[in-house]
């Protein structure tokens, strides 16, 4: 078995975890979002989405290199292929642009033609499985078909890369297949070879102990691993593989792919560039949570909350303790710090906050507050928190307005319960129960919505006790400016009473409560 000075050096820095020169391997990313991401259930990008998406990946993001689609699928494939190539062809991109073909006889090689492509990756089978039962080939048989459809795409003016379909279970189950099929591959004018875990079966030891002897065997051809996350096994792969000595590394954005999908750019982007000092990437970090937003928004593929790097809730603090933390000297941070993504950290605003969650986010707001103020704000947001009610930073204002206003009058007046209903059909009612210096009164009412009731059930309550209400003048509803919160909207009330004009709010995830509420200060008021 032949060994290069690279494989020796390679060895050597496995065992000693210490860089053995200052030079740093380049690895090259290919990002296949537009063609196997686009596998994912459902999936379906247009013409013009790809043109973004290749232009976003290769100019703002800068990957090596992008796969964008499979030959002959369908005429819509046909029309985005030329559209990416005809702008590629413009940019000097045309040998960044690759197609998955097929050993068909040529017919795939005519169709990059017309589509003016320039790079195909061949889907061959790299197990002794599936070459017998899916192709029904011997090995010779199908050895010399993909010779033929080289030998044409030479002509043709096409470089090839080739994949081993089912690879990985071919190295588990057929070794002596797979190394039978790279000793033929090492006599054909390829640029790559695209090692694949079709079936995401991998574990980290095998994909290490497999693409090690590969590469060994192999030193001076480019060797790219394609990982799947069926086990959620694929960045722990990846990183395998590139201990192992790959070339390069198939990626999706947001993970996108058949099944579980395959290895997420953005995952693997930071574990190198964080654990792997060694290696050297060209993919811009601070792009990466701008085009994973663009793409789950073409696609509707929701990105989870807690999904690493990209995911709505990685940068954000939500136990008190954490943020107190984070005041004294940085204490719950790591090396992913969100600003390298285009991100900012989060501090949030719920039944576990602090006060130190709660100061941070008015720092934010250029808003300050005595320790009697936060206290009572802090009491409200974690209230809201037991009912369930996610606060963001922007509903803070309107809770402290809430919260403060709440404390410059008298509470005689108490809206001790109330019943509201709403059937088809049927008018809707209100009964409430109200304390009023101590005495509990109660009555019901119907109206034209549930507010208009309760406030009839109100009227009731009001004139009994030969008492007047002031007239409700205005009524406006309101969720805070930039607010992405289901927890809050704010309910506006003005009233026109014999001696003045006032208008009073009230805060509430709930339309119809928070009027309530506003009515209850007006009550209070008077």
């Amino acid at each position: 078995m032949p060994h290069s000075a690279a494989s020796i050096a390679t060895k050597k820095h496995r065992s000693t975890s210490v860089p053995v020169s200052t030079s740093k391997r380049t690895i090259e990313i290919m990002d296949t979002t537009l063609r196997d991401g686009e596998q994912t259930s459902g999936v379906s990008f247009s013409a013009s989405e790809k043109l973004t998406m290749a232009k976003l990946l290769l100019e703002e993001l800068k990957v090596d290199r992008i796969e964008i689609a499979s030959a002959r699928v369908s005429e819509g494939e046909f029309d985005s292929v030329k559209q990416i190539t005809g702008w590629a062809r413009s940019m000097g991109y045309e040998d960044r642009i690759e197609v998955l073909t097929f050993v068909d006889g040529g017919s795939s090689i005519a169709w990059m033609q017309e589509a003016g492509a320039k790079v195909q990756n061949l889907l061959t089978k790299g197990s002794l499985n599936h070459l017998t039962h899916q192709l029904k080939r011997s090995p010779d048989q199908h050895f010399a078909e993909i010779a033929k459809v080289i030998e044409m795409a030479v002509k043709a003016e096409i470089e090839t890369n080739v994949y081993l379909e089912d690879w990985s279970n071919g190295m588990r189950n057929s070794q002596e297949y797979v190394f039978q099929f790279l000793d033929f591959l090492a006599t054909q004018p390829l640029k790559r070879i695209l090692l694949p875990d079709t079936l995401g079966v991998l574990t980290p030891s095998e994909t290490f102990e497999f693409i090690d002897k590969i590469v060994r065997r192999y030193p001076d051809i480019h060797f790219d691993f394609h990982g799947h996350n069926d086990y959620d096994l694929s960045v722990a792969n990846v990183m395998e593989a590139l201990k192992a000595g790959c070339h390069g590394l198939h990626l999706t954005v947001n993970g996108m792919g058949e099944r579980a999908g395959n290895a997420p750019l953005a995952s693997v982007v930071a574990v190198i560039n964080d654990f792997m000092p060694h290696l050297k990437i060209n993919v811009q970090e601070s792009s990466l949570f701008k085009v994973s937003k663009l793409v789950s928004a073409f696609t509707g593929f929701r990105i989870p909350a807690n999904k690493p790097i990209v995911g709505d809730n990685v940068f954000t603090q939500t136990a008190g303790i954490h943020a107190d933390g984070d005041n004294k000297k940085n204490l719950y941070f790591n090396d992913l710090l969100p600003e390298r993504f285009g991100r900012k950290r989060k501090y949030a605003l719920g039944k576990t906050s602090g006060k130190a969650n709660i100061q941070k986010n008015l720092q934010e707001l250029g808003l300050t507050l005595n320790d009697e103020e936060l206290k009572k704000v802090t009491e409200r947001i974690i209230e809201l928190g037991d009912k369930k009610e996610r606060v963001t930073k922007e509903d803070l204002p309107y809770i402290i307005s809430d919260v403060l206003d709440s404390e410059s009058y008298q509470h005689k007046v108490n809206i001790k319960s109330y019943v509201l209903t709403h059937s088809k059909g049927l008018k809707p009612s209100t009964t409430v129960s109200i304390d009023i210096n101590g005495e509990i009164h109660e009555e019901s009412a119907q109206g034209d919505g549930q507010f208009d009731a309760f406030m009839n059930a109100l009227r009731k309550i009001y004139r009994a006790k030969k008492l007047s209400l002031p007239h409700l003048t205005d009524y406006a509803v309101r969720i805070p400016p930039g607010s992405n919160s289901d927890a809050l909207c704010e309910t506006i009330i003005t009233w026109q009473s014999e001696e003045k004009e006032f208008t009073t709010r009230g805060l509430d995830s709930d339309q119809t409560v928070s009027a309530i509420k506003a009515t209850e200060k007006m009550l209070n008021i008077i």
